[in-house]
């Protein structure tokens, strides 16, 4: 292997582990349980808005949070775990047990609601 060479098994490594990441148009994470218009009404209801941007939601122009439109393509939930829906749920339920330096706050909404929230955002 020359120089030139050596660090291609590396690229193509990490190719391969960023396509298996990168979610398409198309693909859209099941959220067993999960209704996405229960989901926006709760959204709504919990006034995400006030900290996140959220197309489809009236005034939701928060700049707290990060903006939430193609949720479904991100790869990590709050910058850390895959994005999978069991960890989008977790992270609404109460995402100051999994990061306690958080600014978003403990939701107390059930597990029910998180998943339709998950749907909602994952649509």
């Amino acid at each position: 292997m020359t120089k030139r060479t050596a660090g291609l098994p590396c690229l193509v490594a990490a190719a391969i582990v960023l396509g298996a990441c990168a979610r398409s148009d198309r693909e859209r994470p099941v959220v067993a349980g999960g209704n996405a218009e229960r989901g926006r009404a709760a959204v709504i209801a919990l006034e995400c808005g006030a900290c996140h941007r959220i197309p489809g939601i009236p005034k939701a122009r928060g700049t707290v949070g990060p903006p939430l439109g193609d949720y479904r393509k991100r790869v990590y939930v709050a910058g850390r775990n895959p994005n999978v829906p069991d960890h989008l749920v977790g992270w609404i339920r109460d995402a100051p047990s999994l990061d306690p330096g958080t600014a978003m706050p403990d939701l107390d909404v059930s597990e029910a609601e998180a998943r339709d929230i998950a749907a909602y955002l994952y649509r």
